[in-house]
C-alpha cells in the first residue's frame, strides 16, 4: 500500500491549499492518520493527525492555520492549509500514526514564496 498525497504547488505567503490522501488499495484504515512535512535539509515531522473519534492534533507551528479531516466514504485524509508562510514550505506525506515505514508515499511538494 502506498499513500497518495496530492494538492501541493506554489502559493503566495498569506495563500491557502487542500492537500488530498488516498490509500492505493482499497480497504485500507484511514482512523488513525497524520500528515507529516520534511524541509529541506530537516527532518520529517508530524504536523496535524487524526484519530478515532475525530480527535485533531496539530502541530504548535501551525496551530490555528492548518485543518485536518477525513472522508471515511471517500477513503481520503485532507489537510487544508491557510495563511501559509514561506516556513511551510516542504513535501507533505500522509501516514499511519504512527508512521508505518512501507506506507511512505512521493509525498507533495508545497512551496511558498514570499
Amino acid at each position: 500500500v502506498q499513500l497518495q498525497a496530492s494538492g501541493g504547488g506554489l502559493v503566495q505567503a498569506g495563500g491557502s491549499l487542500r492537500l488530498s490522501c488516498v490509500p492505493s488499495r482499497s480497504g485500507f484504515s484511514i482512523t488513525s492518520m497524520g500528515w507529516y512535512r520534511q524541509g529541506p535539509g530537516e527532518q520529517r515531522e508530524l504536523v496535524a493527525s487524526v484519530i478515532h473519534g475525530g480527535r485533531t492534533s496539530y502541530g504548535d507551528s501551525v496551530k490555528g492555520r492548518f485543518t485536518i479531516s477525513r472522508d471515511s466514504a471517500k477513503k481520503t485524509v485532507y489537510l487544508q492549509m491557510d495563511s501559509l508562510q514561506p516556513e511551510d514550505s516542504g513535501i507533505y506525506y500522509c501516514n499511519k500514526l504512527p508512521p508505518v515505514r512501507a506506507y511512505w508515499g512521493q509525498g507533495t511538494l508545497v512551496t511558498v514564496s514570499s
